[in-house]
């Protein structure tokens, strides 16, 4: 993937991952759109940067993802790299019946909407030089955690997508995969000061050194994500279920 001189399409920017790899993306020289629901996050993400521009996506709703890629495309025609960041994860629980809201709108936002988004642009990319697809994914699509099944589940669904989207796509459009370990970040309650957790500045320096390699790798994996991707492989995952299961309900405990 090319490191500078895009245009870079980034949803979920306006905190977390999203928002660091917006920032060490446009320090680059890089063009910079981040996109969320909140406008007030994105323009509090952007500061007072040149060249980096907020646009409002509500990435559960059809309807609304089409208006905004024909605005995306009108307003920045340049647009070449697109990073599917948004996502939500829920904790939920499996053996009594629940209501399914938190099931669906985590399928809805972490699964289809990465789909929507990319059918939505896949021509105007297609056309532009440098294309470059990213989908992020999760070290939970390798190994789930119990308390967030639907979550784990859409990132295993991601992960599977971005193999079949590569292979369509080869030679047109570059196809990554970045699949982030636990990373203290707010995306659920508490997360961003939980012990045990990556600090967001040491992922993300991780994150781009990864990015820069040539040829970039089809899946940016951190060093602390390998002990997931790899769990099945080297025949070790009933294991590692167990352990990280362990550790996400006993780091949660200490901070309740």
């Amino acid at each position: 993937m090319q490191m500078t001189g895009n245009t870079i399409l980034i949803t979920g920017g306006g905190s977390g991952i999203g928002a660091a790899l917006a920032h060490r993306f446009h320090d680059l020289g890089n063009t910079v759109i981040i996109a969320g629901r909140r406008r007030e996050a994105l323009e509090e993400a952007i500061g007072d940067r040149a060249n980096m521009h907020a646009l409002v996506l509500d990435i559960e709703d059809p309807a609304a993802i089409k208006r905004f890629a024909a605005e995306l495309v009108t307003r920045f025609p340049d647009t070449n790299v697109l990073i599917n960041n948004a996502g939500i994860m829920r904790f939920e629980v499996l053996d009594k019946s629940r209501d399914l809201g938190d099931a669906e709108a985590t399928i809805t936002t972490n699964l289809l909407g990465p789909i929507r988004l990319t059918d939505a642009l896949v021509e105007h990319l297609s056309a532009r030089p440098n294309a470059a697809v990213v989908n992020v994914s999760s070290g939970l699509a390798f190994v789930p955690l119990v308390d967030t099944p639907t979550y784990s589940a859409t990132k295993a669904a991601i992960h599977s997508y971005t193999q079949s989207l590569r292979a369509a796509l080869d030679g047109t459009i570059e196809v990554i995969e970045l699949a982030p370990p636990a990373v203290q970040t707010e995306l659920t309650p508490g997360q961003s000061n939980r012990e045990g957790y990556l600090p967001l500045d040491a992922f993300i320096d991780e994150v781009m050194s990864l990015f820069s390699k040539d040829p970039t790798p089809a899946e940016i994996l951190v060093e602390r994500v390998g002990f997931l991707r790899k769990a099945e492989a080297e025949n070790r995952f009933d294991q590692t279920f167990a352990a990280i299961n362990d550790f996400a309900r006993k780091a949660r405990e200490t901070k309740a």
